[in-house]
């Protein structure tokens, strides 16, 4: 199967995503087929689809109202990424890890809206980190690794809108 091709480069369209092609063929199943109207405000988080995407501008009146993809995520509980930490490393560490990962959404977060955590889970030697998108869990992982090394994994799902990262280190 051949993928479109970019007119001015010649080149697969699609966007590099940590050494890899998205192929415009792997779509998220929470992006609308239809754009919703400009002005239209997601009732549970309060961000406004305007130019194309979804932003945190202030409305003065809404046009209409529907949820943004990651409020639907949310509500459904199916995530686009997962971040495992794990190892002996954990212990203790739980909440400056998990700061670590909060820290990284707030940086994300004012650009780019439909990028959140959807939820943290934490269990004696692992933490689990849900995501509503795929692009957080991997800015969390490669935080992780920055500040104590340990060992990094990222697991794209190559037929659909998923990934997995895990993070170790056992010392």
């Amino acid at each position: 199967m051949k993928h479109a091709e970019d007119p001015a480069s010649g080149h697969p369209r699609g966007r590099r995503i940590a050494g890899r092609a998205q192929l415009d063929h792997l779509n998220d199943p929470y992006k609308a087929t239809t754009k919703p109207g400009k002005g239209t405000a997601c009732p549970t988080c309060g961000a406004v689809f305007d130019a194309g995407r979804w932003s945190w501008q202030e409305t003065a009146a809404p046009v209409g109202e529907a949820p943004c993809p990651a409020c639907q995520r949310t509500a459904d509980a199916f995530p686009a990424g997962i971040v495992e930490i794990g190892g002996g490393f954990l212990a203790g560490r739980e909440e400056e890890l998990c700061n670590i990962a909060r820290h990284c959404e707030a940086a994300e977060k004012p650009e780019h809206p439909m990028n959140r955590i959807m939820e943290i889970s934490t269990q004696p030697g692992r933490i689990e980190i849900t995501t509503t998108d795929i692009h957080l869990p991997r800015r969390i992982g490669e935080a992780l690794k920055r500040a104590y090394d340990g060992v990094l994994d990222m697991h794209f799902d190559e037929d659909g809108y998923f990934v997995r990262v895990e993070w170790r280190r056992e010392d």
